[in-house]
C-alpha cells in the first residue's frame, strides 16, 4: 500500500508506532508520516524501516533524531519549525510517545508557544499488558521504571502499597528478578501479579500468579525482551464476599444502589462494576 502526501496543518503530531507487529500501525499514523514536513524520531533507523515496510516515501523530507539526550537546541529547532508553519511528526522507537519515552518537554514547549499539539493514538505496551493480564482494569496506575537500587526501589514500592489500583511497571529483563523480589517483600507474596514479555512479538509470553510464585520463577531465570509487570490492587484478593455484602447492606440503608456500590467499591478497593452486580442481587432479595 502506498500513501500519497496530503496537506497537513502546522503542528506537532505525536504518532504511536507498533511495539512489535508492524501491522499494528494505524492508517491515520501512516497518513501523518506520509504528509508531515519533518519527522522527529527517537531512533531514525527504526522510523525509516517502519515507513519502508508500509510503503511510505520520504521524498526528501528530513528525519531528525530526538531522544532523551537531545539538548535544548534540538527542541528549539522543532518548535521553530512548527512556528514557521511546518508539520512535525514525533515518534518514539516503539509505542506511544511520552509513555516512558521522550516527548514531554517538546510537547510542553510547543504548547507554551501557543502552537498545536495533536496525538494519533495506537499501540501501547501499557494497555496491551492490561488487556491480557486478567487484573482489574477500571482503575490503574502506570508507574514506569522503578529505581535500579534496592533501597530506593523498595522505598518507592512502599509508597504504592495501599493504592486501590492495578499497578503497571516497565522493567529491564536483567533486573526483573530483583524487582519481583522487592515487590514480594514489600507488597506481600500473595498479591496477584502478571509478567508480560515481548507483547505482540513472535515469542510473546504472559506469566500469571502471585508475587511469591513469580519472584521464585524469575529469580534465576535469564530473560530477554521488553518486560511489563502488573500487580493487582491493594486488598482486592483478601475481601470476602460476605464483607462486600455486609458493607452494601449498610450503605443501601441510606444511599441509592448506584451510590452505595460506588462507595463500597472505593472503600474496599474493588471494581465498581463487580460491586454493583452484587448490589443488584441484594436488591432483588
Amino acid at each position: 500500500m502506498n500513501f500519497d502526501r496530503k496537506p497537513l496543518s502546522a503542528g506537532l503530531y505525536f504518532v504511536s508506532t507498533p511495539i512489535g507487529a508492524a501491522r499494528d500501525m494505524t492508517l491515520r499514523g501512516l497518513d501523518i508520516l506520509a504528509s508531515a514536513d519533518m519527522i522527529a524520531a527517537e531512533d531514525t533507523r527504526t522510523a525509516r524501516k517502519l515507513m519502508e515496510i508500509h510503503g511510505v516515501s520520504l521524498a526528501g523530507r528530513p528525519v531528525v533524531s530526538y531522544h532523551d539526550h537531545s539538548g535544548p537546541g534540538a527542541q528549539a529547532r522543532l518548535v521553530d519549525a512548527v512556528r514557521e508553519g511546518k508539520s512535525v511528526a514525533c515518534v518514539s522507537e516503539a509505542g506511544t510517545p511520552l509513555v516512558a519515552d521522550p516527548g514531554y518537554e517538546l510537547g510542553r514547549a510547543v504548547i507554551e508557544a501557543g502552537l498545536v499539539v495533536t496525538a494519533a493514538p495506537g499501540a501501547s505496551a501499557v494497555l496491551a499488558a492490561l488487556a491480557v493480564s486478567g487484573l482489574p482494569s477500571d482503575r490503574f496506575m502506570f508507574v514506569g521504571f522503578l529505581p535500579p537500587g534496592k533501597t530506593q526501589r523498595e522505598t518507592e514500592i512502599a509508597l504504592l502499597r495501599d493504592l486501590p489500583a492495578t499497578l503497571i511497571f516497565y522493567e529491564s529483563p536483567k533486573r526483573v528478578g530483583e524487582m519481583l523480589a522487592s515487590l514480594r517483600d514489600i507488597l506481600g507474596e500473595s498479591r496477584e501479579a502478571v509478567v508480560c514479555r515481548e507483547l505482540t512479538k513472535r515469542f510473546e509470553e504472559v506469566r500469571r500468579g502471585t508475587l511469591g510464585d513469580l519472584a521464585g520463577e524469575f529469580a534465576d531465570r535469564a530473560v530477554k525482551g521488553e518486560i511489563v509487570v502488573l500487580v493487582g490492587r491493594a486488598g482486592s484478593e483478601t475481601v470476602a464476599e460476605a464483607d462486600v455484602e455486609g458493607a452494601l447492606r449498610e450503605a443501601m440503608k441510606t444511599m441509592r444502589i448506584k451510590d452505595a456500590a460506588t462507595a463500597v467499591a472505593g472503600a474496599l478497593g474493588l471494581p465498581r462494576r463487580q460491586v454493583y452486580q452484587v448490589a443488584l442481587g441484594l436488591e432483588k432479595e
